[in-house]
């Protein structure tokens, strides 16, 4: 076999090569110098944007904006340096149909992208409120171009694409300055429900971290089968995780030691059995009077014991 042809071809691959060699490191330390270039440029959009506190989602996204618009400037200008005959246009041309194949392939990446750049501008939620979403509830820790990370009450991170958040419904606990909590109390039939309201409005009253403006309520809200539920009610400022939980546990302890010093029961859900007799003397006879049915009159069905078995029949 001749050689001869390849090794010339190799031969020019080298030549070519050691020929580009300043060009690629010379694009090399360009490409650095817009690294840092990025970096700075993000740090001063932050910096700019840090006294802006009802900005801070949109400090977010323009300097991360920034940073990615000047690496991909930095791309360019290597490429444009490392290879001289490359132009934007020839970029353009290049990609062609391949560029409608790329759309395809990463359509998800492409929405969720979208999804969080609207997400930073429109700000239906900022990094650090508490959302809950579908079965993950936390503390938003970041919000990135493709998810959002939250971090569980139960200290685990959950990653959350974009495009979920923007589409569904997502609830914002802390978006407002109170919030409102409640818990039904069961009291028994035979106490007084104007005292037990006015006992657990007390109760509330004396908590610490229990709003008065708006003021507590306690509302008849359902006559059960063992107990009349009242709903005590009071709203709570910040209404973060930890100050709702610390709140409940107080209120809850003051309604039950409120209500159990004055009298008022709270009862056990209770239920009635009856118990038949089912013997076979006594099944079926409606002359008798057992629980269920009252004992019949005239003319009634006798007992199965005194009709004949199928046996003596056959």
């Amino acid at each position: 076999m001749d050689f001869s042809l390849a090794w010339q071809k190799l031969n020019q691959i080298g030549r070519d090569l050691m020929l580009a060699l300043p060009n690629i490191v010379f694009g090399l330390v360009v490409f650095l110098g817009f690294m840092l270039l990025a970096r700075g440029v993000r740090a001063l959009v932050q910096r700019v944007m840090r006294g802006k506190s009802s900005s801070h989602n949109l400090g977010v996204l323009l300097s991360r904006l920034a940073y990615v618009a000047t690496l991909l400037l930095g791309v360019l200008v290597t490429v444009t340096i490392v290879l001289p005959g490359f132009t934007p246009t020839s970029l353009v041309s290049a990609l062609g149909v391949g560029g409608i194949a790329i759309g395809f392939a990463f359509k998800d990446i492409f929405q969720n992208f979208l999804a969080g750049i609207l997400l930073l501008l429109t700000e239906p939620f900022r990094i650090g409120d508490q959302i809950k979403y579908q079965d993950f509830e936390g503390t938003v820790e970041d919000i990135q171009t493709r998810a959002t990370a939250i971090k569980t009450y139960d200290g685990r991170r959950v990653i959350i694409p974009n495009a979920e958040l923007f589409t569904n419904a997502v609830t914002v606990n802390t978006a407002y300055d109170k919030r409102r909590l409640q818990y039904d109390v069961g009291i028994g039939y035979g106490d007084d429900i104007a005292r037990a309201r006015e006992l657990i409005l007390e109760a509330m009253r004396e908590v610490k971290g229990v709003l008065h403006d708006p003021t507590p309520e306690a509302l008849v809200m359902d006559l059960a089968e063992s107990s009349v539920n009242i709903r005590a009610r009071w709203w709570v400022d910040p209404p973060r995780q930890a100050d709702v939980l610390d709140a409940q546990d107080k209120v809850l302890e003051a309604i039950k030691n409120k209500l159990s010093a004055n009298g008022i029961d709270l009862p056990f859900p209770t239920r009635q059995i009856l118990l038949h007799d089912q013997t076979e003397a006594t099944d079926g006879n409606r002359r008798q009077q057992r629980e269920g049915w009252p004992a019949g009159k005239g003319d009634v069905p006798p007992a199965r014991s005194t009709l004949p078995s199928p046996d003596a029949k056959a």
